[in-house]
C-alpha cells in the first residue's frame, strides 16, 4: 500500500478520537493560561503541587538536603567497649580465678574543623537544591507556557481549516450552479469539488493536531482522560522588561551555586586529611584480688600514605568543572536573553503588520472577488487565488502570534529569579 493510503488512514483515525472527545469536551468549560498554570501548581497552589510529580521530586530532593544539613551537624557518638581477659585459660588462668574485667568509654575527637566545613558543604548542597526546585518550578511555567500557545494555534488553525470548508463548500454549490446554466464548464465544478475535499482533509488532519496538543498540555499535571478545550485566542504574555538589564537569572544562579557547592566540597576533603584522635576512659577489675584500676589512653591515625589527597584532587576537579560550566551558563544565557527578545520584537512586529494591513486587504480583495464570481465577472480560479492568498495570511499571522507568545513565555524563564 502506498504511504499516502497509510497517511490518509492515519489522519482518519485522529480525526475520529477527535469527534469521540468532542461532545465531552464541548461540556468542559474554556481553559484559560491562568487555569493551566493553577492546575498545574505553578500559581503555588498547594493540592496541585502535591498532586503533580514534576513538582513533587525537585522539593522532595530539596527536603532532602535539609536533613542532611542537619545530620551535618551531628557529632560523633561516644563508644564504649567490654573486655574480658584470662578467661578459660590452663593452669593458673583456668576457669575465672584471673580474670579481668575492663569497661571503657571513648570519644573520637573532629579536628581540622571537620565539623565547620561538613556543615557548610551541606548547606551550600542544600541551598543548590533549593534552587534546582525552583528551576524546576520555572521550567514546568515554561512548558505550561509554550504547550498552551501551541494549543490555542492549534485550535486558530482548526478555525481556518473550518471557515475555509464552509467557504469552499459555497464555492462549489456556486460551481456547480453556473455550470448547470452553461456559464462555467465542467471543468470549474470538478476543480471546486477536489479543493472542498482538500479542505475537508487539512480539517481532519488539524482537528487531530489540535488534540495531540491540548492532551500535550494536559499531560503536565497528570491528566488521562479527555483534554481541556483551549480557545482559539491567544493569551496575552507580557514578558518582562528590565529584569532581563541583569544577567542574574536562576539559571545563573544555579550554575553559580554549583561552584560554591564545589568549593565547600574542597574544604570538607582538605579537613578529612587530618586524623582524629580517640580518647578513651575505663575502669578495670580483677577478679583474683578483687581490686580495680582506672584507665585513660588515646589513640590516633598515623597519615602515612593515606592523606586523603585522591578526593581532594577530585573535588578540586569538580570545582574546575563547576567554574567552566558557570562560565558557559553565563555566555548561553546572554545569547538566549537576545536570541528570544529579537524574536518576541520580530514576532510582534509581524502580528501587527498582518493584522493590521495584510489581512483586511487580503479580506477585502477576497470578498470583492467573491461578489463578481457570483455575478458571473471572474472565473472559479480567481476566487481560490484570493481565498489562497488571505488563508496564507491567517495561517502566517497565527504563525507569528505563536512565535510571540513563545518567545514571550522564553523570557519569563530567563528572567525568573
Amino acid at each position: 500500500m502506498s504511504a499516502i493510503y497509510w497517511r490518509d488512514t492515519l489522519i482518519a483515525g485522529l480525526f475520529l478520537v477527535a469527534t469521540a472527545t468532542s461532545v465531552a469536551a464541548q461540556e468542559q468549560e474554556l481553559l484559560t493560561l491562568e487555569d493551566a498554570l493553577s492546575r498545574s501548581g505553578v500559581t503555588g497552589e498547594v493540592d496541585a503541587i502535591s498532586a503533580n510529580p514534576r513538582m513533587v521530586g525537585p522539593r522532595a530532593e530539596a527536603d532532602a538536603a535539609r536533613s542532611l544539613v542537619r545530620q551535618a551537624r551531628l557529632r560523633p557518638n561516644p563508644e564504649v567497649s567490654l573486655e574480658v581477659e584470662n578467661i578459660a585459660g590452663s593452669g593458673a588462668f583456668s576457669g575465672l580465678r584471673a580474670t579481668e574485667y575492663t569497661l571503657a568509654v571513648g570519644q573520637r575527637l573532629e579536628l581540622g574543623n571537620k565539623r565547620g566545613a561538613r556543615v557548610e558543604a551541606a548547606r551550600a548542597q542544600a541551598q543548590l537544591a533549593n534552587l534546582r526546585a525552583d528551576l524546576s518550578d520555572v521550567e514546568l511555567g515554561y512548558l505550561v507556557r509554550e504547550r498552551y500557545v501551541a494549543a490555542a494555534a492549534a485550535a486558530s488553525r482548526v478555525e481556518l481549516a473550518r471557515d475555509v470548508v464552509e467557504r469552499n463548500e459555497e464555492l462549489a454549490r456556486i460551481a456547480g450552479l453556473l455550470v448547470e446554466v452553461g456559464r462555467e464548464p465542467p471543468l470549474r465544478a470538478l476543480r471546486a469539488e477536489a479543493a472542498l475535499a482538500e479542505a475537508r482533509a487539512e480539517l481532519q488532519a488539524s482537528q487531530a493536531a489540535s488534540l495531540a496538543t491540548r492532551t500535550a498540555l494536559a499531560s503536565l499535571w497528570g491528566v488521562q482522560d479527555v483534554p481541556p478545550v483551549v480557545p482559539a485566542d491567544f493569551p496575552d504574555i507580557r514578558p518582562p522588561g528590565a529584569a532581563l538589564a541583569a544577567a542574574s537569572g536562576l539559571q545563573l544562579r544555579v550554575a553559580r551555586a554549583e561552584s560554591r557547592a564545589a568549593a565547600a566540597d574542597i574544604d570538607r576533603e582538605r579537613s578529612l586529611r587530618v586524623p582524629d584522635p580517640v580518647v578513651s576512659a575505663g575502669v578495670r577489675r580483677f577478679e583474683e584480688s578483687n581490686d580495680s584500676a582506672f584507665l585513660v589512653g588515646v589513640s590516633i591515625p598515623l597519615p602515612f600514605s593515606n592523606r586523603n589527597q585522591g578526593n581532594i584532587a577530585a573535588a578540586e576537579a569538580r570545582l574546575r568543572a563547576a567554574n567552566a560550566r558557570e562560565a558557559v551558563a553565563l555566555a548561553d544565557f546572554e545569547q538566549s536573553v537576545t536570541r528570544a527578545r529579537a524574536q518576541y520584537l520580530a514576532a510582534e512586529a509581524r502580528v501587527e503588520t498582518l493584522s493590521r494591513t495584510s489581512l483586511p486587504q487580503a479580506e477585502e480583495a477576497l470578498r470583492l472577488v467573491r461578489i463578481g464570481y457570483r455575478n458571473g465577472r471572474f472565473p472559479l480560479i480567481e476566487v481560490l487565488s484570493a481565498a489562497e492568498a488571505r488563508d496564507a495570511i491567517r495561517e502566517a499571522l497565527i504563525a507569528a502570534q505563536q512565535d510571540r507568545g513563545q518567545a514571550a513565555a522564553e523570557l519569563i524563564r530567563l528572567a525568573a529569579q
